[in-house]
């Protein structure tokens, strides 16, 4: 990161101090990023943004004030926004209703240089993205793909008037793929989205953008040719990559703190579960967490943005409710800890509370096993589109493809489907987790208003249940 970004948050800081405010932090940021089209074999475009700037929270008399700069040159020329904002929050706080108090945590000093084993370039990794386009046409009946090869470059520096100042650096790699088919008069799409944070590597680790390409060129082949399912409640056996959407959804998001106390009810909704902690909500089977520390993941860091140092976070143990991802404001309010799960899109918005990478826990279940077991089921691949009420009580969350599992063997293809219960209900019904466990990178959780759209990992095992399953057609 540029010095000069660094000394304007460090003035920053010092400023506000001088003007007696409650607490003041600062996040100084650097956003490099490139990124492509490949659409039927032809590139349709390269793409690249750079921006950088400086989000300033201020808690005064209880109240919170935001400004956000970008592209600022000195410190001198961000005086009168910075006073504007103080003037601001000083004066609104006066009939401001509830204050805001912040949950105690210790003062930070770091600096954290993530792993980058190969540099991306885009001309490699538009090399890797035409392989990929190549390995999905050598598949029968398809009649278009795409693949969208992507890497950005951050660097986020955090300073607060606790005395905290900490600086990490990182590098996203990701690549989004789809194959679409037709017959029959039948059009079906299957895509996948493969990386992580880190380099090329993450791609390219046991070839697995190429076997991706391969798989979702097949399946989309062949569901073209195969039959919608009948609707049934039944036993579903969920693969990582479907579940890691279900985790996310009536998992991860009535998690967040805000959510729960009804803080994002007119955008996002609400959590079915508030006032349970302490209570079962599923199975003995059913845990799960909340891990900004898993490696590679895109929802790997050290601190937040609230320079909260990151830690597991176990928010369901066999089955009971434990905790939330918390802010330093939530916290307070639940009387408990700061979970580290305050983040940004970037400079120009507040902090909100969101997923680092949201997990199921993995079993001691084989997957033959699971398998093996179900007399009469479904067995689900691949997310697709979910629909969630307000409270993320009542799911519905469809997948790419779905296989019948018959005496405990997988017979036929079925397309179309969808998979949908109530939260309780399902959970309470989660009989085996396997002890595969796949991380899922997730490029596209909103939250807020405006938006902030964010990356993630949400992670799951194979697991089982009871839900309905059936076909939209």
């Amino acid at each position: 990161m540029d010095s000069q970004l660094q000394d304007i948050a460090e003035k920053i800081i010092k400023h506000a101090s001088e003007k007696k405010v409650q607490y003041c932090d600062v996040r100084a940021e650097e956003h490099f990023r490139k990124s492509a089209h490949i659409e039927n074999g032809e590139i349709e475009f390269v793409k690249t943004e750079q921006h950088y700037g400086v989000g300033v929270r201020i808690l005064y008399n209880g109240m919170w004030g935001f400004c956000s700069i970008s592209s600022p040159d000195t410190f001198d020329g961000m005086i009168e926004i910075l006073e504007n904002t103080i003037k601001s929050v000083t004066h609104y706080s006066k009939n401001k209703k509830n204050s805001v108090n912040l949950a105690p945590v210790p003062a930070s000093k770091a600096r954290i240089d993530f792993p980058v084993h190969e540099k991306p370039t885009i001309d490699e990794m538009l090399e890797i993205a035409q392989d990929c386009d190549r390995a999905i046409w050598e598949y029968s009946d398809i009649i278009r793909s795409s693949v969208s090869p992507a890497y950005e470059i951050t660097s986020k520096y955090f300073v607060n008037s606790e005395g905290s100042s900490i600086l990490q650096n990182y590098t996203d790699v990701v690549f989004h793929m789809a194959a679409t088919t037709h017959g029959r008069g039948i059009t079906q799409s299957v895509d996948i989205t493969e990386g992580g944070r880190g380099g090329i590597e993450r791609i390219l680790e046991d070839d697995a953008v190429y076997h991706s390409a391969r798989i979702i060129a097949d399946k989309a082949s062949s569901l073209p040719y195969t039959k919608p399912v009948k609707e049934e409640k039944t036993t579903i056996v969920m693969r990582p990559n479907f579940a890691s959407l279900l985790v996310h959804e009536i998992l991860g998001h009535p998690s967040e703190a805000d959510r729960v106390l009804g803080n994002e009810m007119a955008w996002a909704g609400g959590a079915w579960w508030s006032g349970k902690i302490g209570e079962k909500i599923g199975s003995e089977h059913l845990n799960v967490f909340d891990d900004p520390t898993i490696k590679n993941s895109l929802g790997w860091y050290y601190f937040d943005d609230e320079g909260v140092k990151a830690e597991k976070t176990t928010l369901v143990k066999n089955g009971i409710l434990e905790n939330h991802m918390q802010s330093r404001e939530t916290a307070e309010i639940f009387n408990t800890a700061p979970t580290g799960n305050m983040r940004a899109t970037n400079y120009n918005f507040m902090p909100l509370i969101r997923m680092a990478c949201t997990c199921i826990e993995a079993g001691d279940y084989d997957i033959d096993e699971i398998i093996k077991d179900v007399k009469d089921g479904y067995l689900v691949s691949n997310m697709k589109v979910p629909s969630i009420d307000m409270m993320r009580y009542n799911w519905s969350i469809s997948c790419q493809y779905a296989e019948k599992i018959k005496d405990g063997n997988i017979t036929d293809l079925h397309r179309d489907v969808i998979v949908s219960g109530t939260a309780p209900e399902f959970f309470n019904s989660i009989d085996a987790c396997s002890f595969d466990f796949l991380v899922s990178p997730i490029t596209n959780c909103g939250k807020g208003d405006p938006m902030q759209p964010l990356v993630m990992g949400n992670g799951s095992p194979t697991i089982r249940g009871k839900a309905t399953i059936k076909s939209v057609l």
